[in-house]
């Protein structure tokens, strides 16, 4: 009996134990005699929760098995946390096929909008406040929480439901009536994470559009004042009248992109392409683009598709002792700040119609305005704003004077990258009427002419190229940052690694063998590649008219083009296709037709001409030409003799081919621009050929705003004194002995440079003194030594020394002549001191002490400007 009551007490302390330790499943309760009650034709897992480990759950968030009737339908759904504890969602999965759904987006909330197991989303998502926690869009990437971030949920501050909201676009794949059960899947924990994922909101609520206006912007802009957050992905949203949202972080004056998007693609939720921290006293600030044409009335910000909306939301992750879940911004705090917003924001972004996103989920008006809603372009626009470039005064790299520029680019880091001749120049001598180069004996090229660049203060990053090339020529730089130039001596392409000095990956083209069949070019003159497919075009040349297409391995795949006959060449006809542009998502190539003077573009899939860009202000040629989203940029070149059409710069709306904008250095001038790069920024450079040189323009509104100061936010307009101006617009020395002088007149010029003038000129007149002095001194000896004729000797001794300090003229110091006859010194970068004295008298007396015969020496002749 005894025993029998060990056995059971045993029992009872077993039960006990095993009540105290919590299995994995304790905590889903509700969900442990629930089976979904989904079609058969459903897959999936029979239960939402799925245990991992003791702390990991997955949750099955699905559709419970719907048939939409119409096209673009919106269902919701929700279900709740299985859990009061708090957890962490750590990751995502989309159960979905871009067959049927279009997109789907899952919310956290404390209450739905529906109790029923599912409903049309125009009835609302949540009851309370939602947050958005994942989205997910046809053709659009995934969303990946970073390593160690999750988003907190339950516990006394989290969300308790999860909301979510399935967008089916066509309906088409429903003509069997099956059911679809799209979802997404959770991974939780239960073990906090160190880091904690949230969601800020800049929002728009007073945004008004009038009817018909062609551009509105919109902008936000709010202090941040929390904790360090380190945003990695965003999404962008509006309606139909959006063009495009833009969103940046604002430091000190510093415009740092976050991220920026069309509204009409896929909603989903974006990877920043490079990481942003933002920290307290930082700006976040935002601009979404309308336009209102097409509509009758005003729109207002709200939720039907009638109206408008400009949202940002931006998804970061923050050190859990300090994080913020939600975040919002709905005010414009620094208006004046977006004179300075980079140009890109206000370009749109052009939408392929089977990317376009359908708007449909909102309520609609009752009497609504079917020829109100704006018809997506098919073909990309630019919308009228304010552009204009101005050369960057301050920036250095003019001065850098390598060889004759032959090519400019810029590499994955907005570094530029220079392409240049060395010692070797291109000139009458350097081929045969075969086009055969006759300078061999010189050799490659013995210095790098390959140059990295410091886009900020032109300082040389890098440099390769040495002993490869005799006649560089085109450069362009893939999406990878691999170089790809031309040479017209050897005939021939290359692939350079740029941070190898090896062989090149690639080599096209036989060496110093011109043709035109598929193995060899003559004088090719740039390439192009696509960075979607790695499809290589090169433009063929100087005795080759045509356009030749490779695959990324260097096979030969096709060509197009033949040479230009009579004034009016035909499309596809080529005199010198001289410069290639990409504008990859309309797969079009456009070519600077240099001898025709215009741009051709075509399909890259058909080769078939789209389209010709002609203006009388390009004169007869255009060299070179580059692309950014919706501007192209070109150069043209010199008049012939009679045409009144100057060497310049053009800016044009690429959807239009209209030239909005024309620019031109102020420091050296144009002579020969050989090519031109351009930023999505808007920064611009151009190479010149002929005068070495490489410019960097930028846009006016990045010249007149420069800084952000703490109290507020102040705009400083640059001003730059008139002798730094005059200083900076001469050309730059030929010697270093000439840059120290213009140095010492830089000082001269400019009172606050930190040498007073005052000491200076002190300086400058003591040894005046002096030798006037011993002059002085010399006389007075002579007349004891030679009696009674010795006042008269002295005064005119005196003066003669004091004619020649004066130039011999009315009156004037002229250190330039001073200095002149002292070897070793130059009267050059002293003729501007002079003062309005002349050099035409002649000396009254040739005096044979030795100090006089030195300060007369002969003058130098004045040397011609080479320019």
């Amino acid at each position: 009996m005894a025993g029998v009551c060990s056995l059971l007490v045993l029992l009872l302390v077993f039960n006990s134990s095993c009540l105290g330790f919590r299995s994995p499943l304790s905590v889903f309760k509700r969900f442990k005699e629930t089976t979904r009650s989904f079609s058969n034709e459903c897959l999936g897992p029979s239960r939402p929760v799925t245990p991992v480990d003791s702390s990991d759950f997955t949750l099955d968030i699905r559709m419970p098995g719907v048939t939409p009737k119409q096209s673009d339908t919106y269902f919701c759904m929700s279900m709740r946390l299985p859990t009061d504890e708090e957890a962490f969602v750590i990751d995502f999965k989309p159960r979905a096929s871009m067959d049927t759904v279009h997109h789907m987006l899952l919310f956290g909330c404390n209450m739905p909008s529906s109790t029923g197991s599912y409903w049309f989303c125009d009835e609302g998502t949540c009851a309370d406040k939602a947050n958005i926690l994942y989205a997910w869009a046809r053709n659009a990437p995934p969303t990946r929480l970073p390593e160690g971030v999750g988003f907190r949920v339950g516990g006394e501050t989290g969300s308790k439901y999860f909301v979510l909201q399935v967008h089916y676009g066509d309906i088409s794949a429903f003509r069997d009536d099956h059911k679809d059960c799209s979802g997404v899947s959770l991974h939780l924990t239960r073990l906090p994470q160190p880091l904690i994922a949230g969601m800020y909101l800049l929002m728009s609520v007073d945004t008004v559009i009038p009817p018909g206006q062609k551009v509105v912007n919109s902008d936000i802009s709010c202090h941040y004042k929390k904790y360090p957050m380190h945003v990695f992905a965003y999404r962008v949203h509006t309606h139909h009248l959006g063009k495009v949202v833009s969103g940046y972080r604002v430091r000190n004056g510093q415009w740092t992109l976050i991220g920026r998007q069309s509204p009409q693609l896929p909603q989903a939720f974006y990877p920043v392409e490079h990481p942003v921290d933002v920290s307290f006293g930082d700006i976040l600030a935002a601009r979404c683009v309308f336009t209102g044409e097409g509509r009758t009335e005003a729109t207002h910000i709200g939720g039907t598709s009638n109206d408008e909306m400009c949202n940002l939301y931006i998804m970061y992750y923050m050190e859990a002792k300090h994080a913020v879940s939600f975040m919002t911004c709905t005010q414009n705090v620094v208006p004046d700040m977006f004179r300075a917003i980079p140009p890109e924001a206000n370009i749109p972004i052009p939408v392929k119609p089977d990317m376009v996103m359908m708007h449909g989920h909102h309520k609609e008006t009752e009497n609504k305005d079917k020829t109100s809603l704006l018809q997506q372009p098919k073909q990309e626009e630019v919308l009228e704003q304010d552009f204009h470039v101005e050369e960057a005064l301050d920036w250095p790299g003019v001065y850098l004077l390598p060889g004759q520029v032959s090519g400019v680019a810029l590499d994955p880091k907005n570094n530029l990258v220079i392409f240049h001749r060395g010692n070797h120049v291109w000139d009458i001598n350097s081929f045969d009427s075969k086009f055969v180069y006759q300078q061999r004996g010189l050799g490659p090229i013995e210095e790098d002419t390959i140059l990295v660049i410091d886009p900020n203060n032109a300082t040389v990053l890098q440099s390769s190229g040495k002993n490869l090339f005799y006649l560089p020529h085109g450069l362009s730089v893939d999406k990878d940052g691999n170089y790809w130039v031309t040479d017209v001596a050897l005939h021939q392409v290359f692939k350079l690694d740029p941070n190898s000095k090896e062989s090149p990956l690639l080599i096209l083209g036989r060496s110093m063998q011109p043709g035109s069949d598929q193995n060899h070019f003559c004088q090719p003159t740039d390439v192009a590649v696509d960075p979607d497919t790695g499809t290589i075009y090169v433009s063929d040349g100087y005795c080759n008219s045509r356009i030749v297409q490779f695959s990324p391995s260097g096979q030969f795949i096709t060509q197009w083009g033949e040479e230009s006959s009579g004034s009016n060449p035909a499309p596809g006809q080529f005199s010198v296709p001289h410069s290639l542009a990409l504008v990859p998502h309309l797969s079009q190539l456009c070519v600077a037709d240099r001898e025709n003077g215009r741009i051709q573009c075509f399909k890259t899939d058909t080769k078939e001409f789209v389209r010709e860009i002609k203006h009388a202000s390009f004169g007869r040629n255009v060299f070179a030409i580059s692309y950014i989203p919706g501007l192209l940029f070109a150069v043209n070149g010199k008049p012939y003799f009679g045409d009144q059409e100057p060497v310049q710069g053009f800016v044009m709306n690429f959807s239009s081919g209209e030239i909005i904008d024309i620019f031109k250095p102020v420091r050296k001038h144009f002579d020969m621009p050989h090519d031109i790069a351009a930023s999505e920024d808007g920064t611009v450079y151009v190479g010149d050929a002929h005068t070495n040189t490489v410019w960097k323009f930028i846009s006016t509104e990045k010249m007149e705003h420069r800084s952000v100061k703490k109290a507020g936010i102040e705009v400083q307009e640059i001003k730059e004194s008139e002798a730094v101006v005059e200083t900076k617009m001469e050309n730059k020395p030929a010697s270093s002995d000439l840059q120290k002088m213009q140095e010492k007149q830089k000082l001269i010029k400019e009172p606050d440079s930190g040498v007073p003038v005052v000491l200076i000129t002190t300086l400058l007149v003591i040894p005046v003194v002096v030798l006037l002095a011993i002059a002085i001194f010399i006389r007075w000896k002579k007349s004891r030594a030679f009696g009674a004729d010795s006042e008269h000797k002295l005064e005119a001794s005196s003066g003669r020394v004091l004619g020649k300090f004066r130039g011999k003229g009315s009156g004037g110091l002229n250190l330039g002549n001073f200095f002149a006859s002292h070897k070793g010194y130059s009267r050059k970068g002293f003729d501007r001191l002079s003062t309005e004295g002349s050099d035409q008298e002649k000396d009254e007396d040739d005096g044979s002490e030795s100090e006089e015969e030195e300060y007369s020496a002969p003058l130098p002749a004045p040397t011609l400007s080479s320019s």
